[in-house]
């Protein structure tokens, strides 16, 4: 796939940013090689092949050689330190706060 200088263009405009034209020549280049690359992963033969959300999962024998998973359980707990947070607040409105826009278009 190739990625037009309108391309590059529309999603600097979607991120905000502004892209001399030495910039657009180099994320045009970056972004159709890894637009090239997931077109060659969509050639690889991935039928019958079970789908994973993690790359350890556990008793999957990671623990054997001491990796171990970041698994742990999930327990809600409540949050102590608002008023730490609040006390250093420009417009504290407990429990929020108000901060300056910092992203005019």
């Amino acid at each position: 796939m190739k990625i037009t200088r309108e391309d590059v263009l529309r999603v600097a405009e979607l991120a905000h940013l502004e892209l001399s034209e030495a910039e657009i020549e180099t994320f045009s280049r970056q972004l159709d090689s890894i637009l090239s690359y997931s077109e060659k992963l969509n050639e690889v033969k991935t039928g019958g092949i079970e789908p994973m959300s993690q790359v350890a999962p556990p008793g999957s024998g990671a623990e054997n050689l001491n990796v171990g998973t970041p698994l742990r359980e999930d327990s809600p707990a409540p949050c102590t330190i608002v008023g730490e947070v609040l006390a250093g607040a420009p417009d504290p409105s407990p429990p929020y706060f108000r901060v300056p826009k910092v992203i005019e278009r």
